[in-house]
């Protein structure tokens, strides 16, 4: 059977999965320049594509037309319209196992999400180095015909920064650290005082830009800006669109394991990166970036990280793991980069 000429890529959440996918993805089109791919996804990530060529976003209303089995038939229908050839599900969830049905007689792939090896993993069976998610997403590709050689990545060239978005900088002659300090799960976060003191010591050499989302943590963002010069909270001020413009022009990130991470990542940004109670072995670590980059709890007095994959289970006393990676340390990795 010949190559498919036109691949439906279904990725619907979260976050930083989805910007998981725009480095594979720019891979892929650039090494098969005449493949076309439309990604089926949430469309608040549109900005994440928009400079990717070939690729066209296909935005699925799960709350309004696309809701429940009979949305999901309709969004079908939409789609095959769209005269795909094959499918890569980068998902493998109930949404997309349901209008894999819908798609009879058309080759699907599904990603092997390892769920048996990072179940071994979180349970200390057997503790080491899984593939990555991105090396995941690409067999995906590879399955379908299209082998994807991540090693050599390249990287959309950062637009001139709007002016309304450069007044974030306050002072042009210094370097610029994005700092992201929250994550789905607080057990994957820094915390917030030791954050606050890198932050601190940080915004003494370098302008310091933050990143944020929920109420309670732009007032959190906005108070620490208050409290320290040369930084800048952006949270719940800026579209994705321009938090993305802003985060090409950074110096180095330094994030959680969180969507932020995997946003500068896709943009070719260097990214610092603290773990709690997760680990990089599981394969969610921010695309081309050094193992050094990545700073770690204290296994001798964690062993049983990772306590999961998520985040979202771990047992008593684990909760600040994070905390375990020192101020210093972190302060001498942001240098040392910068």
């Amino acid at each position: 059977m010949a190559n498919p000429n036109h691949i439906l890529v279904l990725r619907f959440s979260a976050m930083g999965d989805v910007a998981m996918t725009v480095p594979v993805l720019r891979a892929l089109t650039s090494q098969y320049p005449d493949l076309k791919i439309t990604v089926v996804t949430r469309a608040f990530f549109k900005p994440f594509f928009k400079d990717l060529n070939n690729v066209t976003v296909y935005a699925a209303d799960f709350k309004g037309k696309h809701k429940g089995v009979l949305g999901l038939y309709k969004l079908a229908k939409e789609l095959k319209a769209l005269r795909f050839d094959a499918v890569a599900d980068l998902h493998n969830v109930l949404r997309s196992k349901i209008l894999k049905v819908f798609f009879f007689g058309k080759k699907v792939v599904q990603l092997d999400k390892g769920r048996a090896e990072k179940k071994a993993l979180v349970s200390g069976a057997d503790f080491r180095p899984l593939k990555t998610t991105h090396q995941r997403y690409a067999e995906v590709f590879k399955t379908l015909g299209y082998p994807v050689d991540l090693t050599a990545p390249t990287f959309a060239k950062p637009e001139a920064l709007a002016p309304y978005l450069g007044q974030y900088i306050s002072n042009k002659n210094r370097k610029t650290v994005g700092i992201a300090p929250f994550a789905a799960h607080s057990s994957k976060m820094y915390p917030l005082e030791k954050m606050k003191a890198v932050i601190a010591e940080v915004s003494e050499h370098y302008n310091v830009i933050l990143f944020g989302g929920g109420a309670k943590e732009v007032k959190i963002l906005d108070q620490i800006e208050q409290d320290n010069r040369h930084v800048k909270s952006v949270a719940g001020q800026l579209s994705l669109e321009e938090e993305l413009s802003l985060i090409s022009h950074l110096d180095v990130m330094l994030a959680m394991d969180s969507g932020n991470a995997h946003m500068a990542a896709m943009l070719g940004v260097k990214v610092i990166t603290i773990w709690g109670v997760t680990h990089p072995f599981a394969g969610f670590a921010p695309f081309n970036q050094a193992e050094d980059m990545a700073l770690l709890a204290d296994r001798t007095q964690f062993p049983l990280i990772p306590t999961s994959i998520y985040g979202n289970k771990y047992p008593e006393g684990y909760e600040n793991a994070a905390g375990s990676v020192l101020e210093a340390t972190v302060v001498s990795k942001i240098k040392e980069v910068v």
